[in-house]
C-alpha cells in the first residue's frame, strides 16, 4: 500500500483500557491494543499535523496472558489508595499502517511532500522512535523495530475467528474531522488467525460526543517542515 510502514512493537507488559476507566480505581486491560493505542505508538515514532496515520492490520504474535499487580495510585483528594491493575504480559505485535494527508489542515499545505514524510517515518522506525514508546500507559515501556509483516508465525496462526466484544476504537479529534467536537468511537473487533483488521474511523457507527473543542493552529514558526527535516536526515543529523 502507498506510504505503508511495517514494524514490530513489544514489551514486558501492557495496559490497554477504556479512557473512561483512566480517572481512577482498578483497571483491566483489553485483550488486544486499541486502534488509538497503535496510532499513539506510531505518532511517537513520527508525527506531523500534516498527516494522519491509518492503522490497517495488526498481528498478535504472543499468547494473550494477564498478570495482576497491586498499585498505589495518587488520589485526587490527596494520599494514595491500593488498586489492582490487570496487565497483559509479554506482548508482541506486528503492525501495518499508512498515512494520508490531513486535508483539513490548510495551514500545512506547504508541508505535503509524500516521499519525504515516508522516508523519515521509516528512518524513525529503524531508530526506535522519536519519543518513548508505551503500551497503553507510561509504566509499560515498549520497543519498536522494522519487520517484514507476516513472515514470522504467531501464536494464533491457526485458531480461526475469535470475537472480542465491544471495544474502544479511538477519538475523533477536531483537526482530523473539521468539526468543533471531540468524539469517542467504539467497535466490535474480530481476530482471525491472530490478525485484527481495523476499520477506519469513518466506518465506525458507534460514535458519541464528548465536548466542544477547537484545533490548534500550526505554521512554519511552530513546526519544522518536512523539507528541512529531510535535509537534516540526508546530512546525517537525524
Amino acid at each position: 500500500m502507498r506510504n505503508e510502514i511495517q514494524f514490530k512493537v513489544y514489551g514486558r507488559m501492557a495496559l490497554f483500557t477504556d479512557p473512561v476507566t483512566k480517572v481512577g480505581g482498578e483497571k483491566s486491560s483489553y485483550p488486544i491494543p486499541t486502534y488509538q493505542a497503535i496510532k499513539g505508538i506510531i505518532e511517537s515514532l513520527y508525527w506531523k499535523p500534516t498527516i494522519v496515520w491509518i492503522i490497517d492490520e495488526m498481528r498478535v504474535m504472543n499468547e494473550i496472558c494477564t498478570q495482576s499487580r497491586g498499585i498505589r495510585p495518587i488520589v485526587y483528594g490527596g494520599g494514595n489508595e491500593l488498586s489492582i491493575y490487570k496487565y497483559l504480559s509479554n506482548v508482541c505485535y506486528e503492525v501495518r499502517a499508512h498515512f494520508i494527508f490531513n486535508m483539513h489542515r490548510t495551514d500545512m499545505v506547504l508541508d505535503r511532500n509524500e516521499n519525504k514524510h515516508h522516508n523519515i517515518a521509516k528512518r524513525m522506525i529503524e531508530r526506535g522512535g522519536r519519543r518513548d514508546i508505551f503500551l497503553g500507559t507510561r509504566e509499560c515501556q515498549a520497543y519498536v523495530e522494522p519487520v517484514e509483516y507476516g513472515k514470522t508465525e504467531g501464536f494464533y496462526e491457526h485458531t480461526g475467528k475469535i470475537l472480542l466484544g465491544t471495544m474502544f476504537h479511538g477519538f475523533n479529534y477536531t483537526d482530523e474531522t473539521a468539526a468543533n467536537m471531540l468524539q469517542v468511537r467504539l467497535w466490535q473487533p474480530v481476530m482471525e488467525n491472530g490478525v485484527v483488521k481495523f476499520i477506519t474511523p469513518e466506518e465506525c457507527t458507534l460514535v458519541r460526543n464528548i465536548r466542544k473543542v477547537t484545533s490548534k493552529h500550526f505554521d512554519k514558526n511552530s513546526v519544522n517542515f518536512v523539507d528541512d527535516e529531510y535535509a537534516d536526515m540526508e546530512g546525517g543529523i537525524l
